[in-house]
């Protein structure tokens, strides 16, 4: 009779036991899913910002060299080498007379189903 009660105890102790588990792993995995879809957000924006800094640089040499057939036309560049994935990069160059250059990049990337894009204007200094 007391192997029976104590048979009984060891399973309900299990099927608590793996009750418990089953719970802990639901909210590991809900939270290692938010921190992964955190870690993407942060890939996201450091690739938006070399992309960003390729384009000033980039358009800082045009000026420099005084490429005047790049000017007021957008250009799309090459990222490919940059190893990034899927990412675009436009840049145009605005000179007026008697103004500082400015540069108007447009980027986008993507990973995943997000896509960060970005368009700002910024003054090219020599």
């Amino acid at each position: 009779m007391k192997t029976t009660r104590q048979n009984g105890f060891v399973m309900v102790f299990v099927i608590v036991s793996l009750i418990v588990v089953g719970v802990l792993m639901y909210v590991l995995a809900d939270d290692s899913n938010t921190m992964l879809f955190q870690s993407d957000a942060a890939y996201l924006r450091a690739v938006q910002r070399n992309l960003t800094a390729s384009g000033l640089a980039w358009a800082r040499n045009n000026v420099k060299s005084q490429n005047a057939e790049l000017f007021n036309k957008p250009t799309e560049l090459d990222v490919s080498g940059l190893g990034i994935g899927q990412a675009s990069l436009s840049v145009t160059i605005d000179v007026a007379p008697n103004q500082k250059p400015q540069g108007q990049i447009n980027t986008s990337c993507t990973r995943k189903r997000r896509t960060f894009t970005g368009r700002n204007k910024y003054t090219v200094d020599l």
